[in-house]
């Protein structure tokens, strides 16, 4: 019996030896025969690290009784989680940021009381194993290794178990270890959102374009360098003096040094860009604008909007027209100018994983972990990702016999 079915195995005789009101049925999938209950409540558990509330680091809490997750739609699947990747996100959502509008995505039609999202489990990337599938799923089966990245108003991978559509997900790329592969799906999926579905780019289109990335040593950063790259462009990467040769490492063609002084003035030398991915915000588009190609669709896309904290500060439906104003006045004040101004979001797609995987296989991309933590060592890891500063990704490894990849 596999590792997987002796787990599930071991639950169900734990349930039946505290519960004799179980009823059962008996499923033959191949050879193997499982058992499984059809009460209404399965009271399986699991560890996880949970928040209670929101705050600093003091209110990550480990448990062994977290809700073990459920198949609800017939398109979702089980995951055993092997490793998992921390994002900056996980440390704004601990801290509360993005709360209001992520509720409103749990719960649409506000019929649950505040706080119902706790205990709540954080955490955006996850390398792991299926360990059951719902009836409408074809494309994956029991015991495929798969890497997705898990939206915000979903219980996150810091825990043994999660549950996602099969949308969300794709089949690991071979070349990677679970731990390398936790480092990729969120940054990923953030990059191709904002490059492709926001900024138009792909492998046909991008060869000779000219790229500049604000920020490019981070997550979002170190995964857009290697896709561009791969896609034939130039990209010029600002970061500090002692991440320039990390950056090169990975493909950049230029690098500026946002430490020795005004950025701006070494950038505006260059020759003008086709599109900026900017990973830093605040004063940055009070010039980076002006960097752009103009009447020639050049576009300047940027993850640091202020959405979510909108609606955190004004409540959903203000929040939402404050941000659908500022952000109508910027394109249209920039759009005269001969320039497109754009926000960028996160989006899950297994589709965009699956040419993601597909690129790791064929050596154009690689994972870059900075610094890998045990399952018992989360704080540190969140305190770690606080300090910021990143050289590529956090993960946290379960265990080391998971990672048999």
């Amino acid at each position: 019996m596999s590792s997987v079915r002796h787990l599930m195995y071991s639950r169900w005789l734990f349930h039946c030896s505290t519960s004799p009101s179980v009823n059962t049925s008996v499923c033959w999938h191949g050879r193997q025969k499982r058992l499984f209950s059809t009460t209404k409540r399965r009271m399986t558990i699991m560890p996880a690290w949970v928040i209670d509330k929101y705050g600093g680091n003091d209110v990550l809490r480990f448990t062994k009784n977290a809700s073990f997750p459920v198949i609800t739609y017939p398109n979702e699947v089980i995951i055993k989680v092997n490793a998992a990747g921390l994002n900056p996100i996980d440390v704004g959502m601990r801290g509360g940021y993005g709360a209001s509008s992520l509720s409103m995505k749990r719960d649409p039609l506000n019929l649950k009381q505040n706080g119902m999202e706790f205990p709540l489990i954080l955490g955006r990337d996850l390398s792991g194993v299926i360990m059951e599938c719902g009836l409408d799923v074809k494309y994956f089966t029991e015991r495929d290794e798969v890497w997705a990245a898990i939206p915000p108003w979903k219980q996150g991978s810091l825990a043994e178990f999660v549950v996602l559509s099969a949308n969300e997900i794709s089949r690991k790329p071979k070349l990677l270890s679970h731990r390398e592969a936790a480092a990729i799906p969120y940054v990923a999926a953030t990059s191709w959102s904002a490059l492709v579905n926001t900024g138009g780019l792909s492998k046909d289109n991008c060869a000779k374009k000219r790229i500049l990335i604000l920020g490019g040593s981070g997550g979002v950063g170190t995964f857009a360098i290697q896709m561009l790259k791969a896609w034939g462009a130039h990209v010029t990467v600002t970061c500090s003096q002692n991440a320039e040769r990390f950056v090169r490492d990975l493909g950049a063609d230029h690098v500026v040094d946002y430490t020795s002084g005004p950025v701006e003035k070494p950038l505006r030398e260059l020759e003008k860009f086709d599109l900026i991915l900017d990973n830093v915000g605040g004063e940055t588009e009070r010039w980076a604008l002006t960097l752009l190609k103009p009447w020639s669709g050049a576009k300047y896309v940027t993850l640091v909007t202020p959405f979510l904290q909108n609606t955190d500060l004004l409540g959903i439906a203000d929040g939402m027209m404050q941000t659908a104003a500022t952000v109508a006045t910027k394109a249209l004040k920039h759009l005269v100018k001969g320039v497109h101004y754009r926000w960028g979001f996160f989006a899950p797609s297994g589709p965009a994983l699956d040419e993601i995987s597909e690129m790791v296989d064929a050596g154009q991309i690689r994972a870059v972990v900075e610094e890998t933590f045990s399952f018992s060592q989360v704080p540190h890891a969140f305190e770690k990702m606080e300090k910021g500063h990143a050289r590529g990704k956090t993960v946290v490894q379960m265990s080391e016999e998971d990672d048999y990849s």
